[in-house]
């Protein structure tokens, strides 16, 4: 249990940095009289913080405090900065500071609360670490990727997946998004296929080409719907230049700062009573955090045993493709074997260890439905890029 002066603290204060490195504790006035007014009104046995991270979650969820919000972003204002810490000191020539990917983490907190359930982990602060961990990598991963890539190679490495994404985060409906996909598919298809992989710089492609591509759209518009459009070959040509843009500002978001405010005058929200409030009265008759802790606990042994179980090139594959993220090609490379054999294990293995899961879930009497277990490889695949470096893989 914490003094009251740090979960005051814990829940109302956020970093302030200096040169990449930490230089004081800010206080908010409001969510300091807003957690000093909850306190007053709880019962001494609340001082604990993961009570407070769950009690601020599920207002915010609720949307029942306008304040809930802040309040997580300070009590995770540590996770971002170690992780961002730790991020940038793994990176080479990086022009990202320990402050950028700072303000990122923190640009990110409210699609980690989305995806937080207090069912399946043990508390906010070490789900958000993992998440927040794993977002900034992909982050700072897509921006190096955009980066590095001319507007064609761009084009050519983008998923169909993350294509759509971008469309749709642009405002395009499902009709829109899907056309433009369809031109990018026949762009891909004449423009790249006498043109070997990895080049980052690619030549424009010209008017012939362009008009080849909308003849192949336009023989292939009716795989979408009935009564689509024929397109000229500039309409394609400038669908797939709007969609470049779409694309990298997909990748490549601004990042909003923290807006901290400190000023006094700010109006203080009326809030519930704590005492009487039902999300308190949850939260106290929830099941015990330590007996969720030692799930999680043990739910880490069992990966961990399954995954040394795995025979020494799985192993082998797990450690190149989750600890030293080198791509699948890098893989076959550097083990000397095909690309469908890496990519083989990798789903046999993952396999073998939600199995285990599975397994171990069953044992302690708990019914496996499938939406249960599409959450569990959810897991299992946070758990193997955030948690992998924390176990002895052979070499």
């Amino acid at each position: 249990m914490y003094r009251r002066t740090e979960i005051v603290q814990m829940f109302s204060t956020f970093m302030d940095l200096e040169a990449d490195k930490f230089s004081k504790w800010l206080t908010d006035v409001r969510l300091h009289k807003s957690i000093q007014n909850c306190l007053n009104h709880s019962p001494q046995n609340s001082r604990q913080e993961h009570f407070w991270a769950l009690y601020w979650h599920k207002h915010w969820l609720l949307k029942s405090n306008d304040l809930a919000r802040i309040h997580i972003q300070a009590y995770l204002q540590e996770p971002c900065y170690h992780v961002s810490r730790r991020i940038v000191s793994l990176l080479q020539n990086t022009q990202y500071s320990v402050a950028d990917c700072f303000q990122m983490a923190n640009a990110e907190i409210e699609t980690i609360l989305k995806d937080f359930d207090s069912k399946k982990s043990s508390s906010l602060k070490a789900y958000s670490t993992m998440a927040i961990k794993s977002r900034l990598r992909d982050i700072l991963r897509q921006r190096k990727e955009a980066d590095i890539c001319s507007d064609w190679a761009l084009l050519r490495k983008v998923s169909k997946k993350l294509f759509l994404e971008a469309h749709y985060n642009a405002g395009l409906s499902a009709k829109h998004a899907l056309q433009y996909r369809l031109a990018w598919t026949c762009f891909k298809q004449l423009y790249f296929q006498t043109r070997p992989g990895g080049t980052a710089s690619l030549p424009e492609p010209t008017a012939q080409l362009w008009q080849q591509i909308a003849n192949l759209y336009n023989n292939s518009c009716h795989q979408l719907a009935e009564n689509i459009p024929l397109c000229t070959a500039k309409t394609i040509e400038n669908w797939l230049n709007q969609s470049i843009i779409y694309l990298r500002a997909y990748q490549h978001p601004l990042v909003k700062s923290l807006d901290i405010k400190t000023d006094d005058d700010n109006p203080i929200l009326d809030l519930p009573d704590p005492a009487s409030d039902s999300v308190i009265a949850d939260i106290i008759a929830a099941e015990n955090l330590q007996d969720r802790q030692n799930q999680i606990s043990q739910m880490f042994d069992v990966l961990s045993k399954a995954l040394q179980s795995l025979d020494v090139k799985s192993q082998e594959i797990f450690k190149l493709y989750y600890q030293q993220e080198l791509t699948q090609q890098q893989i076959m490379q550097q083990m000397q074997m095909s690309q469908s054999t890496v990519s083989r294990k990798l789903v046999k293995s993952r396999e073998f260890l939600l199995e285990a899961l599975v397994k171990w879930s069953q044992e302690l009497n708990i019914s496996v439905t499938s939406n249960q277990i599409k959450d569990m490889s959810v897991a299992l695949e946070e758990w193997l890029r955030n948690q992998l470096g924390n176990f002895n893989v052979n070499p």
